[in-house]
């Protein structure tokens, strides 16, 4: 299974394709810009492309084999594609298994698991990093700013 759906939303800055590889879709296509486009503000990320997809663990599995030598699952990834000027500059493979199961762990919506998922990866393309304890803590810095910006719009919205 998959759809993309592309949105250059006006003054938002980047394209937003989502691609969903599962039938069931915990979270909607237009929160799903609505994180990008917040991640990448708060990132001060020039990229103007984002490839969003959702998949299942096995896939993800395959990837992070294939592309850091581990074959565990994983919850997301991101890959910087700025090199290939036809297509996105970066891509977030998101597992929607993987948020599930932590959704159950820590007791919160899967949609909220997934939303941090997206929002973690569209900062690793805008060059943030959690390879050690100062970098981590600065993007769980940056995590909670968009999620927190993204929910007062939500509660005001509603």
């Amino acid at each position: 299974m998959r759809r993309a759906v592309g949105d250059r939303s006006p003054g938002a800055g980047a394209r937003v394709d989502i691609v969903w590889r599962l039938a069931r879709r915990p979270l909607s296509n237009a929160r799903v810009r609505q994180l990008v486009h917040a991640a990448a503000l708060v990132g001060g990320g020039r990229q103007p492309w984002f490839e969003i997809v959702f998949v299942g663990d096995p896939e993800l599995a395959r990837l992070h084999a294939k592309w850091l030598g581990d074959p565990s699952v994983t919850d997301v990834m991101a890959f910087d594609l700025s090199q290939d000027p036809t297509g996105p500059a970066g891509q977030v493979v998101v597992s929607v298994t993987r948020a599930r199961a932590a959704a159950r762990e820590r007791s919160r919506e899967v949609a909220d698991e997934l939303s941090l998922y997206v929002v973690h990866g569209v900062l690793h393309l805008c060059g943030y990093d959690d390879t050690d304890r100062r970098k981590r803590a600065r993007m769980r810095v940056a995590e909670a700013k968009v999620l927190d910006r993204l929910s007062r719009v939500r509660s005001h919205s509603s």
